[in-house]
């Protein structure tokens, strides 16, 4: 080889094994040196030849810096007193194989490994099923729980907001679970399903984990800025001999409760969850609020204007209701809370059931209503409140404003 050439391996010597050693050391790879010692060493040499007549050992050569794979043989000559040794270049023959090993391990991968998450798919859960039943089999004492995990509204999003946001929000739910789950295998069984089987750490953690999953849950529905994912957990119980598909159903059964919970969850405890956050609003946002805010005053007719951002609970108040009441600023977050105080004690009951009613009926239009507020020199002032919901693209609130108007 012209490797060897290169670097002065000689074509005849009295120490055929000593030369070679010398020169081998300085161009073999450092993980392979133990290799070549054990090539180059008669004895172990003999040993092989001994057992059979011919020998192929291979190992990295190291060539203008980079790795080429070589390919050493050796074959017991016919006099049994003389061997013939080569050395090969392989390196085209292993990049093939190379080559056809990734190949096979991607399709592997693809055929266990969900595309869109990066998780475990539907058939290496299949695979790990029956893999459970023959444990339990032989082995009635396991340790284990199973969580369900079921997207909320994803064919709402795909049909308002295009499969690719759909897709997106799958994402999403995937990286959730598994920064929640970290010690357990998660597999996405179906468009918006996921199955996470608790073992380890996270078994011994079941409960808080879960509280925080939903919690984490609640928190994304209240604010709108991450997935809504209902939950169930259930934990396998060795003395009552349920099968793996049996504990796999009750935490089915457990998610679809979370699910109905979460559904259950009416607008007027989302607004007023809301005042627990304190997520900066963004300046597009802000800009739009400036804008719908403009308009209001323009039709207004001398009233005062309020409009609230309900994704951040980040409202804009008339300079002149911030004078006259107190309110302290123009733009605040949580100013409902601010205003209601102002209310006449005897008003407040009439005023929070109108909002709350259409709060809850997801109307569009807040009628009318009458009531008493505290003016900043402590008197209180007759008013009329005239309010609206405009809602986003997928029908959700997004901004609840009105007109304020002094009796």
């Amino acid at each position: 080889m012209k490797l060897f050439e290169d670097l002065g391996v000689p074509f005849n010597g009295d120490d055929f094994f000593l030369d070679l050693k010398k020169i081998m050391k300085q161009c073999v790879h450092l993980n392979d040196i133990k290799i070549v010692d054990q090539l180059l060493d008669k004895k172990l040499m003999q040993k092989r030849l001994s057992e059979r007549d011919t020998c192929f050992i291979d190992f990295r050569a190291i060539k203008n810096d980079k790795i080429v794979h070589v390919r050493h043989s050796e074959l017991l000559c016919p006099d049994k007193g003389h061997v013939l040794c080569c050395l090969e270049n392989v390196e085209e023959d292993f990049q093939k194989k190379e080559m056809q090993r990734k190949r096979l391990e991607s399709a592997e991968r693809l055929a266990r490994f969900d595309e869109l998450t990066g998780v475990r798919n539907k058939n290496s859960f299949k695979e790990f099923s029956d893999s459970m039943v023959e444990k339990l089999k032989k082995d009635k004492n396991q340790k284990f729980g199973i969580v369900l995990c079921d997207m909320n509204d994803l064919k709402l999003i795909n049909d308002t907001r295009g499969h690719s946001f759909g897709d997106e929000s799958i994402q999403r739910t995937s990286r959730m679970i598994c920064n929640i789950f970290k010690h357990s295998p998660v597999f996405r069984i179906g468009g918006d399903e996921f199955v996470v089987i608790l073992n380890g750490q996270d078994y011994e953690r079941k409960e808080e984990l879960l509280t925080i999953f939903k919690d984490e849950s609640y928190d994304n529905k209240i604010s709108r800025l991450g997935p809504v994912v209902a939950c169930g957990l259930s934990v396998y119980e060795p003395e009552s001999g349920e099968s793996f598909s049996e504990v796999l159903e009750r935490a089915d059964n457990e998610m679809y409760k979370n699910k109905k919970e979460i559904k259950s969850m009416t607008l007027t405890q989302t607004f007023r969850e809301m005042r627990k956050f304190n997520i900066p609003i963004t300046s597009e946002r802000k800009r739009i609020l400036d804008a719908f805010f403009g308009a209001l005053c323009t039709v207004s007719g001398g009233g005062y204007v309020y409009l609230n951002d309900m994704r951040f609970d980040y409202s804009r108040w008339s300079l002149s209701l911030v004078d006259d009441f107190g309110m302290g600023s123009e733009y605040m977050y949580h100013a409902d809370k601010l205003w209601e105080e102002r209310i006449h004690p005897d008003d407040k009951k009439a005023y929070r059931e109108l909002i709350d009613a259409a709060l809850c009926d997801e109307a569009e239009l807040i009628f009318p209503l009458t009531y008493r507020a505290r003016k900043t020199d402590g008197t209180y002032a007759l008013l009329t409140f005239r309010g609206f919901i405009l809602s986003d693209s997928n029908g959700r609130p997004d901004y609840f404003g009105g007109i304020i108007v002094p009796m």
